[in-house]
């Protein structure tokens, strides 16, 4: 089994990756240096976390004392909604590169297909609560993203979140082609229909919330545990594994990048720990029958946005 993954521009992407969305500025410096003296490669980071110029440090203190160079990592960031209007594309991605300490990007990603509106607070929001929204198209930002290839700030551009019509409709209309969907997958969402229509048309594929994200922070009791299930407690324990390594394989092995997040080290390190088993194509389809369309960042709460992308199958 690979340990990377090579998109339809030639470069390669480690198969495992670091996620740093809800890592605490306090703690992902640490968890950068950790994760890259242990082997990862590959740091996926976003604007909306508000950790980047942390997460920047942990690079730079690596490259600094010689772990690493620049080009040894693929780091990826993402183009929050409320920067979707084509002139603010750039230099919304000057400023991550800015907080991370980094001259390039190896991948941008349009976090979402939903634009928020400009100018203000990240999230805005009208006195009732509600988020208010942007009258830019996701093709607006995609050009904007189209520019900051050409300008150099990035090797490759892709999307997240975005259903295949709208993926469909980015590749009849953009002028660089998406590498890569970002896009929440595990046993309880495993996407299939989603992940064939991208490796068909040559876009790679990376899941987030490999766990199915349990510290979301809008999680409710008695929805399910992913890592406590018995039928994946069974497969791991006969492997002599974690559950958690048990599920990470099981995307690997179906040619998904995954990104689980942690702080902790000896968690980062099990993490990376999934390159000496393989699981059986029983093992495989075992898992695969947990899928219940449970999907942990549903972000309902602007579902009546005209780009909100999971009214769609796929």
């Amino acid at each position: 089994m690979s340990k990377s993954i090579t998109l339809s521009t030639g470069a390669s992407v480690p198969v495992i990756g670091l996620g740093t969305w809800k890592s605490k500025p306090g703690e992902v410096t640490a968890a950068v240096k950790y994760a890259i003296d242990v082997g990862y490669r590959n740091i996926d980071c976003a604007f909306v976390y508000g950790n980047e110029k942390e997460v920047g440090e942990g690079i730079t203190a690596k490259v600094e004392d010689g772990t690493v160079k620049r080009e040894d990592l693929f780091v990826t960031s993402k183009l929050f909604n409320s920067f979707h209007r084509k002139d603010l594309v750039c230099q919304t991605l000057q400023e991550s590169l800015q907080n991370l300490n980094l001259d390039y990007l190896d991948l941008y990603l349009m976090h979402w297909p939903m634009g928020y509106k400009e100018g203000g607070p990240t999230i805005p929001k009208d006195e009732n609560g509600k988020t208010i929204y942007s009258e830019a198209d996701y093709m607006d930002a995609w050009q904007g993203m189209e520019d900051c290839v050409d300008e150099g700030l990035v090797k490759a551009i892709g999307l997240s979140n975005f259903n295949s019509k709208q993926i469909q409709r980015v590749l009849d209309n953009g002028r660089i082609k998406p590498v890569m969907l970002q896009v929440e997958v595990h046993p309880y969402l495993n996407q299939q229909p989603l992940i064939d229509f991208c490796h068909e048309r040559g876009i790679a594929v990376t899941g987030y919330s490999p766990f199915a994200s349990p510290d979301r922070p809008w999680a409710k009791p008695g929805e399910p545990e992913l890592l406590e299930d018995p039928k994946i407690k069974a497969i791991a324990d006969r492997l002599g594994k974690s559950t958690a390594q048990v599920v990470l394989r099981y995307s690997i092995q179906r040619g998904v990048i995954v990104i689980p997040k942690s702080v902790t080290p000896a968690r980062i390190k099990q993490n990376f720990q999934v390159f000496d088993f393989d699981l059986s194509d029983d093992d495989i389809q075992v898992i695969s029958g947990f899928d219940r369309t449970f999907r942990a960042c549903h972000v309902s709460w602007v579902s009546d946005h005209k780009y909100y992308p999971f009214h769609e199958p796929f």
